[in-house]
């Protein structure tokens, strides 16, 4: 499990820094993301594209790992302190989307050392 959290640790620096290729090279080609400004998941690399270079568009998330807990499924739970901020940097307000700045879980399954699934636990 320790190359899991290793590429996981890798996912959140390459999204803060807005590099989407590093991010899809360790998702599999049938993924299923969660979809967290909208509801419901997003599934296949390509549509993970298309969410976040929607969502980078409208606000800028900053996510941030705490800890990691492998769970008795071999799934992988992070907690994360999540920010968004508008596009100035400053903090958003009358937002019309779901994101705020809060702690949640996220939780990954990996299959062959690809990520195969994404989904977000409201509270960590």
């Amino acid at each position: 499990m320790d190359h899991a959290i290793q590429t996981i640790k890798r996912i959140y620096e390459s999204f803060n820094a807005r590099d989407i290729d590093a991010v899809l090279a360790v998702l599999a080609d049938n993924v299923s993301w969660a979809n967290g400004m909208d509801g419901g998941h997003v599934h296949g690399r390509e549509a993970v594209r298309a969410y976040w270079t929607r969502q980078w568009s409208i606000v800028s998330p900053h996510v941030e790992p705490i800890g990691f807990q492998t769970m008795a499924d071999g799934l992988i739970l992070v907690e994360v302190r999540q920010s968004v901020r508008d596009l100035e940097g400053k903090p958003l307000q009358d937002q019309t989307h779901g994101l705020t700045d809060k702690m949640v879980g996220h939780i990954f399954r990996f299959t062959n050392g690809m990520i195969t699934s994404f989904d977000i636990r409201s509270e960590a």
